[in-house]
């Protein structure tokens, strides 16, 4: 099949070079030192689903209609692609890996003849340089159909995922997307220390942010009528105890949650972003919550906080220590 994957940072490169390994017709858009790399030496994929050297078709926008399309761009850049593309995406099944809430009906409103299809990506890919990504953390991707994605669109996009990686769907996509939202509070932190996400959750005074963080999610999720859908060890059950449960005992599921990543350092998607000078996702992973809090009228006062502190980092360009962070946000630990 032909396969399109507008963005290939760690998750449209994870995509790419597994669709390529597995026979498909793959062409790629990128920018500046990644554009040239996959020209020159092509996308080498390595970790933990084995190493492979795609070498699809790669230009700055697409050229011609693919059969599918996956856009893989971070939330806040999704607009400006899927307008540069849209010539090439009129009717095509288009798969968009996203963090955060809306992304898949917001493409779908921004290009009605084109049908829609939601994904959570579990996996962990690190971009490691241009042309090199490394996956971390093998997991499953999950697709969601929008309500108006005819079926037989949808049926295709999800053989054609299933052909070259781990691939499920869910009737619950909200719920999945929030689930993966509560995972994606691991982010903040390693963006705001410079730590890789097992660090950051195995020192103690970031596991008591992380956690409160979580809770602080969990709540805005329940009051905004949210089901959890089972993703990476979480549940609807599991994350209600979660958040009731004391403090100390609630500090258990971090550390599980590091525990699944394994032993090679994860930095997350957001710290990858500020090491490249790029600006992050974080008020579509944090800021989501923040967001949504306010549209049921209560507060997310710690994830606002570690939004503004990310953006602190990219401001000045300087991570900070993790006593420092605990010490600006004492007073909001304490009120949980």
């Amino acid at each position: 099949m032909k396969i399109a994957v507008i963005g290939t940072g760690a998750i449209g490169g994870t995509v790419a070079a597994l669709a390529d390994r597995a026979g498909h017709d793959v062409s790629v858009t990128a920018r500046g030192a990644q554009l040239d790399a996959l020209r020159d030496t092509g996308l080498h994929l390595t970790g933990q689903w084995g190493d492979h050297l795609a070498r699809p078709h790669a230009s700055a926008q697409l050229d011609e209609k693919p059969e599918l399309a996956v856009l893989a761009v971070k939330a806040q850049d999704a607009g400006s692609a899927l307008d540069e593309n849209a010539g090439f995406l009129d009717g095509v099944p288009l798969v968009v890996v996203q963090n955060g809430l809306g992304g898949a009906e917001a493409a779908a409103a921004r290009l009605p003849g084109t049908p829609v299809i939601g994904a959570l990506a579990l996996y962990a890919a690190s971009y490691l340089s241009p042309g090199e990504v490394e996956i971390t953390t093998a997991a499953t991707t999950y697709l969601g159909r929008l309500a108006d994605t005819p079926d037989d669109d949808f049926a295709t996009a999800v053989e054609t995922f299933a052909s070259f990686m781990p691939t499920e769907t869910t009737v619950n996509f909200t719920g999945a997307q929030w689930t993966k939202l509560i995972v994606n509070q691991i982010n903040a932190l390693p963006a705001i220390t410079g730590l890789s996400v097992q660090r950051s959750i195995t020192d103690p005074r970031l596991r008591r942010v992380l956690t409160a963080s979580m809770r602080e999610a969990v709540m805005v999720a329940r009051a905004s009528g949210v089901r959890f859908e089972p993703l990476l060890g979480l549940s609807d059950g599991l994350l209600l105890a979660f958040e009731w449960a004391p403090p100390r005992l609630a500090r258990l599921l971090p550390g599980a949650m590091a525990k699944r990543m394994g032993s090679t350092p994860n930095p997350g998607s957001t710290l990858q972003s500020i090491r490249r000078g790029q600006l992050t996702e974080i008020d579509h992973l944090n800021g989501a919550v923040v967001e949504a809090a306010a549209r049921v009228k209560v507060t997310a006062p710690l994830n606002a906080a570690l939004v503004a502190l990310v953006h602190r980092v990219e401001r000045e360009g300087a991570f900070i220590p993790p006593s420092v962070v605990v010490r600006q946000l004492s007073r909001l630990l304490d009120a949980r």
